[in-house]
Parts: structure tokens; C-alpha cells; sequence
């Protein structure tokens, strides 16, 4: 009985041991800052102040810790600050923190609307392949060397991530790295940092490159109302910050030039990173038993295939040409490209499947080079590219009968037939299957570009009627190259509006991602999928708490007590303070929030003190992108795994970075601007 009653409170209390411990960082951070909210609330100089400061407290640590998550937090401060006014009387308030008529402000201010556009223009000019174009064009001028592919790859990544926000265009750069790095034999971890580096500093070039500068001038405009006339501020144009941004790209650069041999580790690739073409091998063997490679065949000066034509080339036992590059032209792959009557020049490199001996036996009986790794090919081959697909002839197709050179598979489609399953039995190159009349239930096994395997999915009255498309897992993203043009018009025209008209930044830029929707570069359900909600709740949700902390008088509080606190130092090394205290927020919480809560300080600061508020607000907006010493921002959070690094190679890393930010960026701002 004794033992049956104490079962559950042993529990019980088991359970809560275990909380204690798993959390048990939380709640001493969780004791600590109650207590500095209590001290808080002893010396301010009224209520307002004093709940005000209490509330940001709340901020860091919900921030600092992720209790929630960073927009959970932001949503939960926002309606407490919404609330305020209903148990004002108990807490001794006279009124609601922040007005009930502006709370929601944030969801409909210049600098949301503005990220918002950012991000579909962004996945507009993705969706037609010019991202994709430059990252082949960094490919081929690279080179092999370290010092030559880290300063090209960053420099790229740098002025991309100036127009588009830092997270996209390391996205986007990611496969680009992981290919040259298997191309090069360079260590992923020794290109991926430097990469996410300077996407991060290439945020500082533009007024849209970051969400800090975006939102800088609202907050800018929302000062104003509380200062007087001679003390109010310009907003800042689209290049103002370029000079500064354009010299912490280059420090960082040089840095990792200079420096990384010593700060850049030389880890393993994570086992999730990109594959090579040898993966997309291991179908064939697993499932048809298929001994296939693709390989690599350089038509050399005096080689008999100069003259031949495709279709003489393939008539050769057990080959199967499934892409071309011609010298000096760019390789092709897919429908219309490979036509039998194409002829082999000199120079030419033919992409080849087939069991690997007879692509070695082919290419030395036409005295040609043959290359198991792919180089020129690794773009168009990689697997999320192209790759095996399965094609099933259904009863009542209208080409029963006809052999896949009849229907020409491969000019028409895009398909490039590999092998034939019929009746239990798998036949692959050298046995004929390009001639042989189809049968119902046949499975062809054909390599494909994914974009290709995508059109014959969609058109499905062609389809339904003649085949049976049977992979379903495959890269299927459609690419709009033809609307290149509209793309880049209306990037051009919205990027004309910022900088020759008087209209707002988001009304600019919100043409430019209408027109992406209108002309059909991207519809408009991928337009509300290029936004990330996540980083507009969280933005919209923390305006109301930087209009508290500078209606209440808490920003101009806090600056006197820090003014008191330095006493009389040179306008730059009070700079220097607010960006090293920018700094240390941004490492525990969001450059966002970090900037909402120090840009009403900052300004009453140099108000105060006899500085250039604008200067000391920009000042804060720019200082939040230094954000290297922890994986904390969204930038390195996402090259951490795949370049297989840990915490220590960020302190390691980040530490000399983020002094030499600091370092840079003050003398960068005085000289300037």
C-alpha cells in the first residue's frame, strides 16, 4: 500500500528534478533578471520607465535564452504591450504603454512592406536562373587556388547579398561552394565561412541589404516626432552606407586571405552536403543491376571522331552520349540539343554513360581523353539537375510499336534512353533497346534533365495517353529563363524608382515585385512563399516596443545615465560604445531587435552629447550585422552543418572578425559620411 501511494509522488518529484536540471541555466538567468527588474524599477524615475525597462528585460531573455521562439517572443511582448493599458491602474500606470490606435503600426510600416518586396524580387530574378548563370561564371574564372576562389566567391556572394536579404544569397550559394569544392579538393569548411562572412558584410552596401537598414528610417521618421525642430533628422538614400559597406567587404576579404590559413578549419563535409555524379549511380546497381559511370570523353587534336556524327558515335557498343560541350560554347543537355546529325569538332567534350570499361575502351580506340570526374559537365550533370528517371508505356499508347528512335526520345523529349526493363528482364546499351518496337508494360530507363522529366509530368493529356511517368521524387523546381528579360526590367525600373523618385522605398520596390507577378515570373502563390512570415512577425511585432521605450522617456533616460556613466569622452569613442553595445545585443537576440531597442537610445545619446543623431542611429543599424563571434545569426546557422563546423571555430574565426569590424566601420563612418 505504502510503496503504491509513494509510486506517483516519487514521480512526481522525479520529474521535477529533471526540469530543474535540463532548464536549470534558464532559471538562474530567468532569477538574475527579475532581480535586475526589480533594481530597475527602485531607481526609475516613474512607472512608465520602469515597466518599459522591465518589458525589454523580458525581450532579451526570452531572445538571449529561446524559451520560445524569436517570433513567439516578439508577438508575446507586442500584446503585452497591447494589454498594458487594461491592468494599468494595478500596475500603477496611468495608460497603455504603447497606443491601442498604433500597436499594429508595424504590419503595415515602410520598412515590412520593403523586406517583404525584397524577398519576392529575390526569388524572382532566382526562378529565371541569373543567380544561377553568375554562380557558373564564378565557376570557370575561380580557379583552383584558395586565394583566388575564396576572394571571387565572397565578392560575389557580397554585392548579391546588398540587394537581396544575406540568408537567400547564401542559399543560393551553397551547392555553387559544395561543387567547387569537390572540383578543387578544397576543404568545404575553409570556403563556406568566408562565404557567410561576407554575405553578412555585404548586407551593409545598401539600405536594403539588411533588415536593420530597412527599418532604420522608420525608426529615424518615429524619433523625430519626440525631438525638437533643429534636432530632427534626414533619412538616409539607398547608397549612403555603400562607402562603409564596401569597406568592411573588402577588410573581410583581405581577412581570410591573410588570416585564414590559420582561423579556418580543415573539417570533414557533412554526409548531407551535395552529391557528385557517382550517387546517381547507385540506382542502376541497386535496382537493374546496371554497372553504369558517367564519365567525361575530350575529343583531342587527331582524334577519328572529329568529322563523325552523334548518331556515328553512338553506334559504337555499350555508350550513350547524354550531354555535349562544344570549345568555347556552353554545354547543353535535353530536348533539341543532342540531334543525331550534330557533328564532333575538335575540342569537344561529350558527357558518356555506360559501363566504365567500354567508355575507356571507346575513348582509346578514338585516341581520345577520358575523365571519370566531372568538370565541365558538373553544373548540368549534378544531381539536382538531372539524373534516372522511369517511364512506363501504358496499354493504348500511340507509340506501341514504335522503337525510341522512331519517336526520337531524345531530340523531342529530352530523354536519353539507358536501358529497357521488359518482361523480368533488364537490357542496357550494346543490346539494341534504341531499336526495339515498344510493348505495353515496357519501363524505359532514361536519363533526363529534371526540368525536362517536370514538363512531361505537367502536360498530362500527352502524358496520360503515352506514358507513365514513375519517379516522383526529383528536384522539380521550374526555372522561367525566357522571363529573364521581365525580371531584370523590373528589378531595373524598381531600383530606378529608389534612387530618381520621390516615392517611398516600399511603394518603389513594390512595383518591382508586382511586375515580377504580373509579367509571370513567379505566380503569385510562390510570392507568398518567397516571404519569410517568420521574419516579418517578428520584425512587425518588436516596432510597438521601440516606440514604448522612446515615447515613455526610457531611451532618453538610459542615455543620460550613460552619459554620467563615461563622462566626457571624443564623440568617436562614444560611437565606438553604442556599436560595441550593438554588438553584444545582437549575439544574444535579433539584429532587428537589437536595433529597435538601441536606435532610440543611440539618438538621445548624441542628442545629448552634441553628436549627429542620424550618424549614431546608423551607427546601431550597421553594428548589428557584426554578428560573427556565435552561430546566432540565421547566416551561420545555416552554413554550421553542412561545413561541418563547431561553436569553437566561430569563436576562433569571429573574434579577430568582429574586432576588425569595429575597427574598420568607425574611421569608415567619420571619413564618409
Amino acid at each position: 500500500m505504502t510503496d503504491s501511494n509513494h509510486g506517483p509522488r516519487h514521480k512526481k518529484y522525479n520529474s521535477l528534478f529533471s526540469f530543474v536540471q535540463d532548464n536549470l541555466i534558464n532559471l538562474v538567468a530567468a532569477g538574475i533578471f527579475i532581480i535586475i527588474g526589480f533594481s530597475v524599477g527602485i531607481v526609475a524615475p516613474n512607472n512608465e520607465i520602469a515597466w518599459v525597462c522591465d518589458t525589454l528585460l523580458l525581450t532579451v531573455y526570452l531572445f538571449a535564452f529561446e524559451v520560445v521562439q524569436i517570433d513567439v517572443a516578439a508577438i508575446t511582448v507586442m500584446v503585452i504591450l497591447g494589454i498594458s493599458g487594461l491592468i494599468g491602474p494595478v500596475l500603477g500606470l496611468t495608460g497603455p504603454l504603447v497606443d491601442q490606435n498604433h500597436l499594429f503600426d508595424g504590419f503595415s510600416s515602410n520598412a515590412v512592406m520593403s523586406i517583404i518586396a525584397v524577398m519576392i524580387i529575390g526569388a524572382g530574378l532566382d526562378k529565371t536562373g541569373l543567380m544561377t548563370r553568375v554562380a557558373a561564371g564564378i565557376l570557370k574564372v575561380s580557379g583552383r587556388s584558395e586565394t583566388r576562389v575564396v576572394p571571387i566567391i565572397s565578392a560575389s556572394v557580397g554585392v548579391i547579398s546588398s540587394f537581396m536579404q544575406n540568408v537567400g544569397a547564401t542559399a543560393l550559394f551553397l551547392p555553387v561552394v559544395s561543387r567547387i569544392s569537390v572540383r578543387t579538393g578544397l576543404p568545404l569548411s575553409r570556403l563556406l565561412m568566408p562565404m557567410g562572412f561576407c554575405a553578412i558584410l555585404g548586407g551593409t552596401i545598401t539600405m536594403v541589404g539588411s533588415s536593420p537598414l530597412i527599418l532604420l528610417n522608420d525608426l529615424i521618421l518615429a524619433s523625430n516626432q519626440n525631438l525638437p525642430e533643429e534636432a530632427k533628422m534626414a533619412t538616409w538614400d539607398l547608397f549612403s552606407v555603400t562607402p562603409v559597406g564596401i569597406c568592411l567587404v573588402l577588410s573581410g576579404i583581405l581577412y581570410f586571405i591573410i588570416a585564414g590559413r590559420w582561423v579556418l578549419p580543415a573539417t570533414k563535409q557533412a554526409k548531407n552536403s551535395p552529391a557528385t555524379g557517382d550517387t546517381v549511380m547507385k540506382y542502376f546497381q541497386t535496382i537493374y543491376g546496371l554497372d553504369y559511370a558517367m564519365a567525361e570523353v575530350e575529343v583531342t587534336s587527331g582524334s577519328a571522331l572529329v568529322g563523325l556524327t552523334m548518331d556515328m558515335v553512338e553506334r559504337q557498343e555499350g555508350i550513350r552520349v547524354i550531354a555535349v560541350a562544344k570549345y568555347r560554347e556552353a554545354p547543353y543537355i535535353g530536348a533539341g540539343a543532342l540531334l543525331h546529325e550534330t557533328g564532333v569538332e575538335e575540342g569537344t567534350v561529350l558527357g558518356i554513360m555506360g559501363a566504365f570499361q567500354n567508355i575507356k575502351n571507346f575513348a582509346e580506340r578514338f585516341d581520345a581523353k577520358v575523365n571519370r570526374k566531372l568538370k565541365t559537365f558538373s553544373e548540368i550533370l549534378a544531381p539536382n539537375k538531372a539524373g534516372i528517371a522511369e517511364i512506363v508505356i501504358p496499354p493504348g499508347s500511340n507509340i506501341i510499336g514504335k522503337s525510341a528512335r522512331d519517336i526520337k526520345l531524345r531530340t523531342r523529349l529530352g530523354m536519353t534512353l539507358v536501358g529497357l526493363h521488359r518482361l523480368e528482364q533488364t537490357l542496357g546499351e550494346g543490346e539494341g533497346i534504341r531499336d526495339m518496337p515498344l510493348i505495353a508494360g515496357d519501363t524505359l530507363v532514361v536519363h533526363t534533365s529534371w526540368e525536362a522529366l517536370h514538363h512531361l509530368h505537367q502536360n498530362r493529356k500527352f502524358n496520360n495517353r503515352n506514358f507513365i511517368v514513375l519517379t516522383s521524387e526529383y528536384p522539380h523546381e521550374e526555372q522561367r529563363p525566357h522571363k529573364l528579360a521581365w525580371a531584370a526590367t523590373f528589378f531595373g525600373l524598381a531600383l530606378s524608382l529608389v534612387l530618381f523618385s520621390e516615392l517611398r522605398l516600399a511603394t518603389s520596390l513594390l512595383f518591382g515585385a508586382v511586375g515580377m507577378v504580373l509579367s509571370g515570373v513567379l505566380s503569385i502563390e510562390e510570392a507568398y512563399q518567397a516571404v519569410s512570415w517568420k521574419t516579418i512577425f517578428l520584425l512587425a511585432s518588436l516596432i510597438p516596443l521601440g516606440l514604448a521605450v522612446d515615447s515613455s522617456g526610457t531611451a532618453a533616460w538610459i542615455a543620460s545615465l550613460v552619459l554620467v556613466a563615461m563622462g566626457e569622452p571624443p564623440l568617436w569613442m562614444m560611437q565606438l560604445a553604442i556599436a560595441a553595445l550593438a554588438t553584444v545585443f545582437t549575439l544574444v537576440m535579433s539584429n532587428v531587435g537589437a536595433t529597435v531597442l538601441l536606435v532610440p537610445l543611440a539618438i538621445n545619446i548624441a542628442v545629448s552629447s552634441g553628436g549627429d543623431p542620424a550618424l549614431f542611429a546608423l551607427t546601431v543599424a550597421i553594428a548589428t550585422s557584426n554578428s560573427f563571434l556565435i552561430p546566432t545569426h540565421q547566416v551561420n546557422a545555416l552554413i554550421m552543418t553542412p561545413g561541418g563546423y563547431r561553436v569553437i571555430h566561430f569563436i576562433r574565426a569571429g573574434g579577430v572578425m568582429t574586432i576588425l569590424f569595429l575597427a574598420v566601420m568607425i574611421p569608415a563612418m567619420n571619413l564618409f559620411l
